[in-house]
């Protein structure tokens, strides 16, 4: 910090105007990701301002409404749902990384313990919850009709032999609800934040081929602006590679 500090007064010492770009992010790993690269865009001359949150619906309310540069936080399925819902025109700049989605549990060790009955929480948004009941079908836990695809919902369960009961809560809170529950369904991100490992920690989790990227996310008056361009550069880098598979361990992936 230091040092991007010293740097910016060294530009501006010498007439040349910094930057500022402000991206709202959660805080795992999404803020750390943006922090790592903040050295690079400070070499730029660009002061990258991390805004961080814990939900899912400010970021883009905030920059839709031009109060924010860009977000990092989603997928495009998310994405998607968000501009039909709000008649948003928000755009994808940059796929980054994947998080996994995993299943979680503090009360059966494996799927195959599961008992007849059991309440399994999932994401209560349309794109994560029909991402849990995805990979609930593919781990044999119920099958979709099928053509269910990303939004699909409870009315899309075809077969239910377990009988579990899928209760829909809001993402953020269900790492707190482990005990309260017999399965529950968690994005890497709050995973992580509630230091789950999802190598280890999930019953099962999507492979590194899910097509839930997470994405850099702007307005589409701001895509070509070269300060959000210089950041895009920079979460493309070989060196953000790198910190991803070093520090994250197989819990996020590149996606570059």
């Amino acid at each position: 910090m230091k040092k991007m500090l010293g740097l910016l007064a060294s530009l501006v010492a010498l007439g040349v105007q910094a930057q500022t770009l402000e991206v709202a992010a959660t805080p795992v790993p999404h803020a750390e990701i943006l922090e790592f690269v903040k050295p690079q865009l400070a070499a730029a001359g660009i002061e990258l301002k991390v805004r961080v949150f814990t939900d899912y619906v400010q970021p883009n309310v905030q920059v839709a409404e031009g109060n924010l540069d860009a977000n990092f936080f989603q997928h495009q399925p998310y994405l998607d749902d968000f501009n039909a819902a709000r008649q948003a025109e928000l755009v994808s700049v940059a796929n980054v990384h994947i998080e996994p989605f995993g299943a979680y549990s503090q009360r059966i060790d494996s799927l195959e313990k599961l008992p007849e009955g059991a309440h399994v929480a999932i994401p209560n948004d349309p794109t994560n919850g029909g991402r849990a009941l995805l990979l609930l079908q593919h781990a044999g836990v119920i099958s979709l009709h099928e053509g269910a695809g990303t939004t699909a919902s409870r009315r899309d369960i075809a077969d239910n032999p377990k009988k579990i009961r899928i209760r829909e809560l809001e993402a953020a809170i269900l790492p707190r609800l482990l005990d309260q529950v017999d399965l529950a369904l968690i994005n890497t991100n709050y995973a992580l934040e509630a230091d789950l490992d999802p190598a280890k920690d999930a019953l099962v989790i999507e492979g590194a081929e899910s097509p839930y990227v997470n994405i850099l996310v702007t307005r589409q008056d701001k895509r070509d602006d070269p300060a959000l361009q210089k950041l895009v550069e920079a979460l493309k880098s070989e060196e953000l590679r790198a910190f991803i598979l070093e520090k994250y361990k197989g819990a996020v992936l590149p996606a570059f």
